[in-house]
């Protein structure tokens, strides 16, 4: 594929990261690209942004959608864009080597976001609500 651009800082040659690659709940064949165990259970093109900024890295989210995922919902929606060399050619930084090592870092560091950590604390309270709701109704003769 020819490249417009040889230059590995212009935003055509980031490397792209949609949120099918990190997702626990894709096979390899729906487009995820680590292993299951390592992989972030539905992450936003949100999460991934927010985790790579906080990284220092030089990134920029595209409304576009991966081919694979059927889901057209907003949330299933974005790609981000990731610059891991600058214009001479060397690492921004030396702990991303490969588009690999970003996703690994992404996965890692999604669930100790703070708006990951805040929804499972909650959960309690609402489980309890559906037991009395329902009546049972009886037969008329």
């Amino acid at each position: 594929m020819a490249h417009l651009t040889q230059n590995p800082a212009d935003k055509e040659r980031f490397i792209c990261v949609y949120p099918i690659y990190i997702n626990s709940k894709k096979t390899l064949a729906e487009g995820r690209r680590i292993p299951a165990e390592k992989a972030v259970e539905n992450p936003s093109c949100a999460e991934i942004r927010d985790v790579l900024t906080a990284a220092g890295m030089n990134v920029y989210v595209e409304n576009k959608m991966h081919p694979r995922e059927w889901n057209r919902d907003v949330q299933f929606r974005g790609r981000v864009r990731v610059q891991v060399k600058q214009a001479d050619g060397s690492l921004c930084q030396d702990k991303f080597t490969s588009r690999k090592d970003v996703m690994f870092y992404v996965a890692e560091m999604i669930p100790k976001l703070k708006t990951r950590t805040q929804k499972s604390g909650g959960g309690d309270t609402s489980t309890q609500q559906g037991e009395g709701g329902k009546k049972s109704k009886k037969k008329k003769k």
